[in-house]
């Protein structure tokens, strides 16, 4: 068992609002953190619609009120102090900008108790990037989610030197009582086990598709036919949010700009995020 009681997730977009679910939904008191009450506004309506996707994913309990009852224990709050006044975990789930985690970092060692553990559910920065700004090395780490939790629903768990053992194994053992199958990474490595393999993939389908080799769908169509696999590239892209891939593709190398820059006046800049706005590289009906 872990010590972990009371969960704070800074953060409340695709992900954030995920991992704030699932944790209440494995019976945690928890509290959603936002920037702004309009973001919390959002935060309401993806909440109310993971109730229906665990219901339509036949999730054990959904069917009998478990999610309404997750929902019940989750709070919301654009106070950042008070919304980690009493939390056991941080779990940061916030844009992949250094510095604006690094400034969070700050902040949060600055107001939160000295006990609490802070994690970073960065799909790309190493923890290592992140730990002196924290102020508590020794109880920092990275827990890493892949989308669709409470379906594909590995937990990479990975620290620094500095993190102390005993918390990196208490983060192990709250990742399989949210129902998730932890996944200890040994030592550190820039895009865990889960992004090291997806990263160059999706990149790979995308400069298909920017250098006009390939229309998305078609791309798509022959991942799936090839490998048998239900979705391809560009269907992942839109389940993960193309905020999230522009973020990592806009800090890397001049190639990764240029797929940066197509994505952003294809479709960001259009509107076209993904499934969570109701268009991306496909139309899902919103």
């Amino acid at each position: 068992m872990s010590v972990i009681e009371k969960v704070t997730v800074l953060g409340t977009g695709v992900l954030g609002a995920q991992i704030a679910f699932q944790t209440a939904y494995s019976g945690f008191e928890v509290t959603a953190y936002d920037i702004s009450e309009e973001a919390l506004d959002r935060a309401r309506h993806t909440l109310d619609g993971l109730i229906q996707a665990y219901k339509a994913d036949d999730v054990a309990g959904a069917a009998d009120g478990k999610g309404e009852q997750a929902l019940s224990r989750i709070t919301l709050s654009a106070d950042l102090g008070s919304a980690v006044a009493d939390a056991d975990l941080v779990i940061e789930a916030i844009p992949e900008v250094l510095e604006l985690k690094r400034d969070t970092y700050r902040k949060l060692g600055e107001l939160a108790p000295a006990e609490t553990v802070f994690a970073t559910n960065s799909s790309t920065l190493l923890p290592s990037d992140l730990k002196d700004a924290t102020g508590r090395p020794d109880r920092f780490l990275a827990l890493h989610f892949a989308n669709k939790v409470w379906q594909y629903n590995t937990a990479e768990v990975m620290g620094t030197a500095d993190t102390d053992p005993a918390v990196f194994d208490a983060v192990v053992s709250f990742a399989g009582e949210i129902g998730m199958v932890p996944i200890p990474v040994h030592k550190e490595k820039a895009g865990y086990v889960l992004n090291s393999l997806l990263v160059p993939f999706l990149n790979a389908a995308a400069a298909l598709a920017a250098g006009g080799y390939a229309d998305p769908h078609d791309v798509d169509k022959v991942w799936r036919i090839g490998t048998g696999a239900p979705v391809g590239p560009f269907q992942m892209y839109d389940i993960i949010g193309l905020n999230t891939p522009y973020n990592i593709l806009s800090h890397g190398d001049a190639e990764a700009q240029k797929l940066a820059a197509w994505l952003k006046e294809n479709y960001i800049d259009k509107g076209k995020l993904g499934i969570s706005s109701g268009q991306g590289f496909y139309s899902y009906g919103k």
